[in-house]
């Protein structure tokens, strides 16, 4: 790869300051770039690497001031990271991607595979599987019986998709990701011990869903466990059964939503939150890393703690905990 920061500028409709041909070859962080790599400047709290980085070429804000030279090219746009990933997208889909099957693999009898589809060595398509056009399927991947997988999505290696199970368009799941596996239900019995109660529902994953590795989803006890649309799920994190989740929601690695609850759209979920079952949450909402919801909220709300409350009772209650010792001290 060799770019120059004029041909990185009409891919993201950014503004040159300085030599606009110069040799573009890497990406790196600002603060460990060489020379012919371009890197970005997002965080302020990264400003004065600029002025050491020995980087071809910088994205930075349209506003950006210098305040001391800085040796590298600028490219001026309006939101450095969001054209970071535009360039990256746009640079990737120049990547050329496999095509056929390759053996060995096992395709049902009666799946059809559009002729720009991929299905990776040891992978395994169960009857009724549907597929749409350019969808990729990397190695050891399991797709069971009538799974509908849409145009343009991604499996990634190791993958398990359980039957009846409906993917939308433009999807990337990755490696180990498990989507479909019984829901965690057992009735208890008199005696102590448990009766399996059966999964005979599914997953719904709409368009442009992405779901980290090793995170699973399980199928409905009745119905569909759903993802909606745009929804970014990261690494290691549960979704249990008959939980809908709405549209364009972000959730970080180690995270857990149990059975039935629902949540709406647009919501950001730090790492390590656990959702108590069968609750209502709203859209808009921030809820802080390690937090554990217990009961439902709407809209626009910012929780954090154990149990999760509103951020500003979280940062008194924090002050006051600190201050327990002196208290105590005082009272002696």
């Amino acid at each position: 790869m060799e770019l120059t920061p004029a041909f990185i500028a009409s891919l993201i409709g950014g503004k040159v300051e300085g030599d606009p041909d110069v040799k573009i070859s890497g990406f790196a962080k600002i603060e460990e770039a060489k020379p012919g790599d371009i890197t970005f400047l997002a965080n302020k709290k990264y400003t004065h690497c600029i002025y050491t980085t020995k980087a071809g070429a910088v994205l930075v804000r349209d506003d950006f001031q210098p305040e001391e030279p800085v040796s590298a090219v600028l490219i001026r746009v309006p939101d450095p990271y969001i054209a970071l990933a535009e360039l990256l997208n746009k640079l990737s889909h120049t990547d050329t991607t496999p095509v056929g099957v390759e053996q060995p693999a096992m395709v049902a009898e009666g799946v059809e595979v559009p002729e720009d589809c991929y299905i990776g060595a040891f992978s395994y398509l169960s009857k009724g599987v549907r597929l749409g056009k350019g969808v990729k399927i990397y190695p050891q991947v399991f797709v069971g019986e009538n799974v509908e997988i849409g145009e343009g999505t991604v499996i990634r290696p190791g993958v398990k998709i359980y039957a009846g199970c409906k993917i939308g368009a433009n999807c990337t799941l990755h490696a180990g990701c498990v989507i479909g596996a019984d829901g965690f239900g057992f009735a208890p019995l008199p005696d102590g011990s448990y009766e399996k109660i059966p999964q005979i529902g599914n997953v719904l994953i709409e368009d442009d869903v992405e779901i980290g590795a090793n995170t699973t989803v399980d199928r409905a006890t009745f119905g569909s466990t759903r993802i909606g649309r745009g929804t970014k799920l990261d690494n290691l994190i549960q979704i249990a059964h008959n939980v809908e989740l709405g549209r364009c929601n972000v959730i970080a690695s180690q995270a857990g939503i149990a059975g039935s609850t629902k949540i709406g759209n647009y919501n950001q979920i730090g790492g390590q939150v656990g959702i108590a079952g069968h609750l209502h949450i709203g859209s808009f909402n921030q809820i802080g890393a390690q937090s554990g919801v217990h009961s439902s909220f709407g809209d626009h709300e910012r929780m954090m703690g154990y149990p999760a409350v509103k951020a500003g009772e979280f940062a008194r209650t924090t002050v006051y905990l600190k201050r327990l010792g002196d208290l105590f001290k005082s009272k002696n």
